[in-house]
């Protein structure tokens, strides 16, 4: 087992009982969860600063991002607005110098301009977005689920209510947010919950939660996004009331997995060099509500929000994942992230 492996954490909801950061330890195809080590909690959403211990930590309930070192065992070194209500997604950009925030709550997204340390310099830029879907119990107003840059610089924030991907300008050291533009209009009431892009391909890849489906889409110079496919994230016999959830893409860019929390599966999905997508099929998560996923050299670990904690499926030789064959007893678990690189 390399290093790596044995500096797996998880993190997850104080409600159904999580109490911070509950290290892992992965031998073989078993998986173990130490006590808790750092009283962070509520956390869905996280991002390590490149060449250093420090991390920023979203808590949904406080409306704060908590930055914390795990080079010194874990101090906390602040802890700031997330700039709106219910905080779920963090990014930051190629520089390091900007850290972006989407909150589910209140529809907002926050920018904040980091200093050399990795420290906010300043409050932050806010926006709110507008709008609704006809979904009138999830989508009465918006619903900012993920943010991301773009390596040309563009933030990117998925919005599940308003079913709406935004994309604001290329931010220069200020860190100003200008007007988004809307990027890609999604279908009516589909949620759009979470985005990847593609590592060399002008391609990105949609979950969208509340229409649990895969939609690829073509990156244009502009900024705008355009949908060349849409694939169910489930088999074609699965019960209603399944939720998209998690998206993982492969460094290279040849598998992709999605994980459905309802029907509490993981779909995979074969990417050619052209930018084709099959799928693979699916396979069982190992427990209720699979939130969080995440991706190592030939294990696919799943962080389950209701029950079932953190498991492992083995991926076989096709990239695809097994059923699973270890289990931590993690409660409420929600992000799950690599201690160091």
């Amino acid at each position: 087992m390399d290093e790596a492996r044995a500096l797996v954490f998880a993190a997850g909801y104080a409600e159904p009982g999580a109490r911070g950061l509950y290290p892992l330890t992965i031998t073989g195809e078993s998986l173990t969860a130490g006590p808790a080590c750092a009283a962070y909690v509520n956390v869905s959403a996280g991002i390590r600063r490149p060449g250093s211990g420090l991390w920023y930590f979203v808590d949904e309930e406080a409306g704060r991002v908590v930055l914390a070192d795990a080079d010194a065992d874990w101090r906390e070194v602040a802890s700031i607005s997330s700039g709106g209500d219910g905080p779920c997604h963090v990014a930051l950009d190629d520089s390091g110098r900007l850290l972006a925030i989407a909150n589910y709550g209140s529809g907002t997204v926050a920018m904040y301009r980091l200093d050399p340390e990795g420290l906010p310099s300043g409050p932050p830029a806010i926006h709110q977005n507008e709008g609704q879907g006809p979904n009138v119990e999830r989508q009465e107003g918006p619903h900012a689920h993920w943010v991301g840059f773009a390596t040309d610089g563009r933030l990117y924030v998925a919005d599940l209510g308003t079913d709406q991907v935004l994309a604001f300008p290329a931010h220069g050291p200020t860190g100003a947010l200008g007007e988004p533009s809307i990027a890609y209009a999604a279908p009516p009431g589909s949620g759009p919950r979470q985005l990847a892009f593609h590592p060399t391909l002008p391609i990105a890849f949609l979950v969208s939660e509340l229409a649990s489906t895969l939609t690829v889409l073509g990156t244009e110079e502009s900024g705008a996004l355009s949908a060349q496919r849409i694939l169910s994230t489930l088999p074609a016999n699965a019960a209603p009331g399944s939720l998209g959830g998690a998206v993982a893409l492969d460094a290279a860019g040849t598998r992709l997995y999605v994980s459905n929390r309802g029907h509490d599966s993981v779909a995979s999905f074969a990417i050619d060099p052209e930018g084709e997508v099959t799928l693979l099929g699916h396979t069982p998560s190992g427990g209720a509500s699979p939130r969080f996923l995440l991706l190592l050299e030939d294990q696919l670990l799943v962080a389950h929000e209701k029950t079932g904690g953190v498991t492992i499926l083995p991926l076989d030789g096709t990239g695809r994942p097994k059923p699973a064959v270890g289990r931590a007893d993690v409660p409420g678990a929600a992000f799950l992230g690599v201690w160091r690189p």
